[in-house]
């Protein structure tokens, strides 16, 4: 895989998961990408594919806590948003704020500076599920919140 763009934000790394809700950052794509950005500015959200390439752990647990929090079960890694994966490809759903040429400013991507961006696609309709199924640990998470 080759990096299309990299990610820029002030925020720094202890901040970054914390302030995810909030958090406004800039992609900067590869001049040579510049026509393959035309009318994505149409969208109000993009997927972000994106390397998580501080991870530098060296033996991929299996299954772990769900955000760390060892009040929650252990469980599949696959069944998490951990990064702590065999290949440590970030997701995210980021609101699309503003496009100048190359750089997209988006709220919500919770990547350090510096990230590589292996990929954007458009989020639409077509990705909105309105019944899903969680786990009950999911659930009960969201609802001390």
């Amino acid at each position: 895989m080759r990096p299309i763009g990299y990610v820029k934000t002030e925020i720094p790394d202890k901040d970054v998961s914390k302030r995810r809700a909030e958090m406004v950052s800039e992609i900067v794509i590869a001049d040579q990408w510049q026509d393959a950005l035309t009318d994505i500015e149409a969208y109000s959200h993009l997927f972000v594919l994106f390397w998580m390439h501080k991870k530098s752990d060296n033996v991929i647990e299996q299954r772990v806590h769900p955000r760390g929090d060892k009040n929650l079960p252990l469980t599949g890694v696959f069944a998490t948003r951990s990064g702590n994966r065999p290949n440590p490809i970030g997701l995210a759903v980021v609101e699309l704020l503003q496009r100048k040429g190359t750089h997209i400013t988006v709220r919500r991507l919770d990547a350090y500076d510096g990230t590589p961006i292996l990929d954007l696609k458009p989020y639409d309709d077509y990705d909105v599920f309105q019944s899903i199924r969680v786990p009950e640990w999911w659930a009960m998470r969201c609802r001390k919140k």
